[in-house]
């Protein structure tokens, strides 16, 4: 665990060396932790960096969260949008910081986000286009209120999104998920979205299909 940077990580470092290597940079979901989607990590394409990244606020006893979910006596759900804004821009950060550190291509800084950071993933990418390549959204949503107010007017041509969801999602209702490619329809966004019959979770095919993706020139 290298503490050095704005946020603790796990780092594997690419078997194939380059001149400036690609990034991917996961980000776990709520109450989980680095370790999580760093599983994944031997998995992935050897010429990339894999980045596996803490959010800053604990959830006990053993978890960690990029922003709190509270619940009210009706049991509706409510994101604490401010931390979520403040994370986003904390990840930015990072991501300047890890380019200055290791021989990343900064070009190709690519995210793969579950559930929270998968939500966090959309809105970095939207709000920072020139700092992401790729996006890879499992079990996620878009959340407007923690995009930049004028990301419609960002220059949004170079980045592409794989957005997947569990059928039987018993978190993130699968409604929610379905209106992530309408709004990514609307900004001429690169996407593909796919559905597979899981909860909250990751099949196995969604593993394979977006790792096919990140391979993708």
């Amino acid at each position: 665990m290298d503490t050095s940077l704005s946020i603790s990580y796990l780092v594997q470092e690419p078997k194939v060396i380059k001149d400036s290597n690609p990034v991917i940079i996961l980000l776990h979901g709520y109450g989980s932790n680095e370790e999580d989607l760093f599983s994944f990590a031997p998995e992935l394409p050897e010429d990339y960096y894999v980045i596996s990244a803490r959010a800053p606020f604990t959830v006990p006893p053993y978890g960690y969260a990029w922003y709190a979910i509270t619940f009210d006596a009706d049991a509706n759900k409510f994101s604490d949008d401010n931390q979520a804004i403040e994370s986003r821009d904390l990840i930015v950060r990072f991501i300047d910081e890890l380019i200055a550190k290791y021989p990343i291509d900064a070009n190709n800084v690519n995210l793969v986000g579950f559930s929270q950071g998968a939500i966090l993933s959309y809105a970095i990418a939207l709000s920072y286009p020139e700092k992401v390549n790729k996006v890879v959204a499992l079990s996620g949503y878009f959340n407007e209120n923690i995009i930049a107010e004028n990301y419609k007017e960002n220059n949004l041509s170079k980045l592409k999104f794989f957005a997947s969801h569990g059928t039987v999602d018993q978190v993130i209702p699968i409604d929610w998920a379905r209106r992530t490619p309408v709004v990514l329809n609307s900004l001429n966004i690169t996407h593909t979205y796919k559905e597979y019959p899981v909860g909250h979770g990751v099949h196995p095919l969604n593993f394979k299909d977006f790792k096919d993706f990140l391979l993708e020139e």
